[in-house]
């Protein structure tokens, strides 16, 4: 037996790992002693690391469905017949009508071929990927106030942190080596805040919990702002030094009622000026956040209004400060970073800037597209509509995670040709024209981003099973049969040469440094050439920071006669994204081996419904059956639901209303029905379903 060190495969710390491999297996993990992030320890999903890559039950040749049923084919065949169908649809709607979503599970250089493959080879910024229905509203949000979309600070600033603010986020579930570094940090003396509509379980260990109202996030912030701006507890030092005028913002606030502001969130007036003074007067407040502001309609506000917590207290730029996204996937962070967005390339540089279009075009020998290009929502829309006629899908299953499941289905069912690069038969998998295996992230070489923008090496343990292959191989081969040979990479360091030598924030990192230092921080450059722990030390990308005034923004769909609970999504500690890594371990699925609805006791018992009784849950937009589980971290007339289970697909129920500014879909709040089935009546997993099994058959 060897071991192999590599990183984590599944939420965004980051933590390191060794493959433990015999006879060409990987038969176990174990945490990689001294790493940074880790510190040698390991959450029950990354323990369970090796199910997920087992060859049972792994793609492992190319697929392409005829009649309905897929077969087998050689890669000659299913890349031709890829070649042929992107040929068409560029001739019959030109470079909008193809479109690439890339995968935050997928390495760096996998991401950046994609992005490359898309505006080189197809002439399209149709580049996106799962960020958009995360973290978008962090990007769009913080480019805004600050400059970067990153988090501000490393993880290990928990340890110095006074006071550490957590907003949104069930850290102890999604992100356990950061939680579990929060409650030491906490038991050491610092004061831990959660303000969050569930009293998860950081929330119910926290000093003080803010169980405000659901999507009412601005008008909280907005009463701390009003409570500190008026008591005289602001950062003035650092407002007159490192930002624009905050006049705008104190004459909005002056305007709003703190009585209003209390009762829009649901929080007494006394618990926020409580919240208001001890984070205003600390000196170190470690502030983190995730998909519990993001995930809305006002996702991008709710952001800004978190950064301008921030800013008015000057808890930025130093050790134990920030304000810190806590990205969900391993690479979601990395994805961004390699440019696979509609609007940016690698390193964030604007497609809208002629100058860094010239570069591209120049480093890849092809005239890159001036147009930004569609969100995958907005390749979704376009599919329907007909203008989308060929879409490319690497590992990211739409059809169990993007909201409203029958109009992704829709799509689908709308596009000529549907290519998915996949390991397993996920749901988005099963709809695929052509069906392409790849390789795991112990089978090939390459390196992820955590969220901390920390770039890390991976290393292949493994040969990939059977014919499947890296997603960049995979690439390379179609922009050859495409008449293009930039992609003709030798291997993935060649890859990442390519990427830094376009990326300033990269340019200073090759693959023996980030050996050298259990990975790099970006900006890593000249001026950096060990990489940037803490952003915002002396300045900001921007120049000064910004501090916007902004207004509460309900959520689009209320709680009604029809529909009279509140419905938001969560995840869970011992499952992952759609279910089809951590589900692959029987050690984590006998933990939560099916779909369920969370309500609270008293609810419940109104309605006359037993511990895991059968329910059907119905929206405006579906209708699926499961069963609930008593719990009562959520508020009275409120259910919430995982996302990890197939046949309990909460998006068949979430809105896709949009943020206006970065379209992010509120996943986090729609209105919902409850309705008990008999007692002992087992919930049909197949409820709803018939729109979306059909869709491509």
């Amino acid at each position: 037996m060897r071991v192999v060190p590599s990183i984590c495969s599944f939420c965004g710390v980051g933590c390191g790992i060794g493959l433990r491999v015999e006879d060409g297996r990987v038969i176990g993990v174990e945490p990689q002693p001294g790493h940074p992030v880790s510190q040698g320890q390991l959450c029950a999903k990354g323990w369970a690391s090796s199910f997920a890559i087992d060859a049972h039950g792994r793609l492992t040749q190319p697929l392409i469905k005829e009649h309905g049923q897929f077969r087998p084919a050689s890669w000659d065949e299913a890349l031709e017949r890829v070649a042929e169908g992107l040929r068409n649809a560029q001739d019959e709607r030109g470079p909008g009508g193809v479109g690439v979503i890339s995968c935050a599970r997928a390495s760096n250089e996998d991401n950046y071929a994609a992005q490359k493959f898309a505006r080189a080879v197809l002439g399209s910024n149709n580049i996106d990927h799962c960020a958009r229905i995360c973290h978008s509203p962090s990007v769009a949000g913080l480019s805004r106030t600050l400059g970067s979309g990153a988090m501000s600070n490393s993880i290990a600033d928990i340890d110095q942190a006074e006071l550490i603010l957590v907003v949104g986020a069930d850290v102890t579930e999604n992100h356990a080596m950061i939680g579990a570094r929060m409650l030491r940090a906490q038991a050491r003396g610092a004061t831990l805040i959660v303000i969050d509509p569930r009293r998860t379980r950081l929330a119910r260990l926290a000093d003080i919990h803010l169980q405000l109202r659901l999507g009412s996030n601005i008008a909280l912030l907005n009463a701390l702002l009003k409570i500190i701006l008026e008591r005289g507890w602001e950062n003035t030092a650092f407002l007159a030094e490192r930002c624009e005028d905050i006049a705008p913002l104190r004459a909005h606030l002056a305007e709003l009622s703190l009585a209003q502001c209390s009762e829009q969130c649901g929080i007494a007036v006394a618990e926020l000026e409580r919240v208001a003074y001890l984070f205003s007067q600390v000196k170190t407040a470690f502030t983190a956040y995730g998909m519990g502001i993001t995930q809305f309609q006002s996702g991008t506000n709710n952001v800004i209004a978190l950064s301008n917590l921030v800013l008015l207290c000057g808890q930025i730029g130093r050790p134990g400060t920030g304000i810190n996204p806590l990205r969900g996937q391993n690479n979601v962070q990395g994805a961004c970073d390699m440019g696979c967005l509609p609007n940016v390339y690698p390193g964030y540089q604007a497609v809208a800037d002629p100058a860094v279009r010239a570069r591209f075009s120049t480093a890849w020998g092809r005239a890159v597209p001036e147009a930004p290009g569609l969100t995958s929502l907005g390749m979704m829309h376009a599919a329907q509509q007909g203008e989308l006629r060929a879409l490319l899908i690497m590992g990211e299953d739409p059809l169990q995670t993007d909201p409203d499941q029958n109009q992704v289905a829709r799509a689908f069912a709308a596009l000529d040709l549907l290519v998915v690069v996949e390991l397993s038969l996920t749901a988005t998998a099963r709809q695929a024209d052509v069906l392409l295996p790849a390789a795991a992230f112990a089978e090939k070489d390459g390196t992820f981003t955590n969220c901390e923008r920390r770039v890390q090496r991976i290393r292949q343990a493994i040969a990939p099973p059977g014919l499947a292959r890296g997603d960049w191989q995979i690439l390379g081969e179609l922009a050859r049969r495409m008449d293009y040979a930039g992609m003709a990479w030798r291997d993935a360091e060649a890859v990442f040469d390519e990427m830094a030598a376009l990326t300033p924030i990269f340019s200073a990192m090759n693959y023996p440094a980030l050996d050298a230092h259990h990975g790099l921080q970006w900006p890593c450059d000249s001026a950096h050439p060990q990489g940037s722990p803490i952003l915002h030390q002396q300045g900001f990308p921007i120049g000064r920071a910004r501090l916007l005034p902004l207004s509460q923004v309900e959520v689009a769909e209320l709680p009604d006669a029809e529909y009279p609970f509140a419905f938001t999504t969560q995840r869970l500690h011992f499952h992952y994204g759609c279910g089809s890594m951590t589900r692959k371990s029987p050690l984590l699925e006998r933990e939560t081996p099916a779909g369920l609805l969370f309500i609270h006791p008293e609810d419940a018992a109104e309605l006359g419904l037993a511990q895991h009784q059968g329910v059907r849950v119905r929206s405006r937009r579906g209708v699926l059956e499961t069963r609930i589980e008593y719990h009562d971290d959520l508020p009275r007339g409120t259910l919430s639901m995982p996302y990890h289970f197939s046949e309990a697909p909460c998006n068949r129920l979430t809105n896709d209303a949009q943020d206006p500014i970065s379209k992010m879909p509120e996943l986090k709040a729609c209105a919902v029905a409850l309705e008990a089935l008999a007692p002992g009546q087992a919930p049909d997993i197949h409820m709803g379903t018939s729109e979306v099994s059909h869709a491509r058959l």
